[in-house]
């Protein structure tokens, strides 16, 4: 369960670290999960205790209306460690993260999905590469028969090409199953941008870092709530967030398209002048293809601008990256308000 590609980690310190007196929170955000709650909190419980009884387990709901928020107080009556978050509406899944990573006291703070998708049973691999001496344990999952192959095909490319272009190592089987250090999570939610991409942060943040493969279990309860235009979104966001590379490839392409219109015009010129015939060329349709053409350029280039400025807009109103309506522990790490 452990193996890990090589290219993916940094020299740990070498020293075993001692988990006694570290307090060790698990947080996952949740909408409408009401069937997996349950069996969640038992099965990080039980994958736990043989570590320590010092452990503590933040749900984020995210606004759900399926009953989840009646559960979590049940939940949180019978074990005072599960401690809930309630949302005052979906703020998305990384709006969940980042508020269960916000309401977390762990000097231990792993993220994991509460679909079940990402086994609790993977958590004390996590904790013991902790205790090698890395400060971000990320984790991949092994490919599965049962992924969408669109979707998978999909990951694949954005991860290869975003990861090229930003410069960070991104894979297509990571996830947000992961184990950051009190210090590389404080440094984590201290960058300023309010729109984190955190599949890619934590990777920039530095510190020591590996991960650990694990099997992604099918998913037994509710449907998934990732669809095609989130994901892209996702996608987009995580590409303007980190790179003005689009901005500057479309400069470029606006230079060499002026260019080749330069040469098609002195082609033109040259032909009416020097061609058999003192009529202009007949040339309707490919002035309307070049028209087209160039039309669709400055749309897309455009819509890439749009992007960057929709997301400065974002960064510059200063909204909170979510807000709490109820919970049963505090902020131990504050969000820009």
């Amino acid at each position: 369960m452990t193996d890990r590609p090589d290219e993916l980690n940094s020299a740990s310190t070498g020293a075993i670290r001692p988990l006694a007196g570290k307090l060790i929170s698990i947080t996952a955000p949740a909408l409408n999960e009401v069937e997996n709650l349950r069996p969640l909190c038992a099965r990080i419980k039980a994958a736990l205790e043989p570590l320590t009884d010092n452990f503590e387990i933040v749900i984020v709901d995210n606004a759900s209306k399926d009953g989840s928020a009646d559960l979590l107080r049940e939940l949180s009556a019978e074990d005072p460690r599960i401690k809930f978050v309630l949302l005052s509406r979906n703020f998305g899944h990384q709006g969940g993260l980042i508020a269960g990573m916000c309401h977390c006291a762990g000097d231990l703070v792993i993220t994991m999905d509460a679909d079940l998708q990402h086994p609790p049973e993977v958590i004390p691999d996590l904790v013991d590469k902790w205790r090698q001496g890395f400060d971000v344990v990320g984790t991949q999952k092994r490919p599965t028969d049962y992924t969408n192959p669109f979707r998978r095909s999909a990951n694949a490319l954005f991860y290869k090409v975003v990861g090229k272009i930003i410069g960070i190592p991104l894979s297509q089987h990571q996830s947000d199953f992961r184990l950051l250090d009190r210090c590389a999570l404080d440094t984590l939610l201290a960058l300023p941008e309010r729109e984190k991409f955190l599949r890619g942060l934590t990777h920039w943040i530095g510190f020591r870092q590996t991960s650990v493969l694990f099997n992604p279990a099918p998913r037994e309860h509710g449907q998934t709530k990732f669809r095609f235009f989130g994901l892209v979104a996702f996608a987009i966001h995580g590409l303007v967030s980190f790179t003005v590379l689009p901005l500057r490839l479309f400069t470029i392409v606006g230079i060499f398209m002026a260019f080749l219109a330069l040469l098609n015009a002195g082609y033109l010129v040259f032909v009416w002048i020097f061609g058999a015939s003192n009529e202009p060329p007949p040339g309707w349709l490919t002035l309307a293809t070049g028209v087209y053409f160039l039309g669709g350029l400055q749309l897309m280039g455009i819509g890439v601008l749009g992007e960057y400025l929709a997301l400065t807009l974002e960064e510059a109103r200063r909204r909170p990256t979510f807000i709490v309506a109820d919970a049963n522990t505090k902020m131990y790490v504050g969000h820009h308000e």
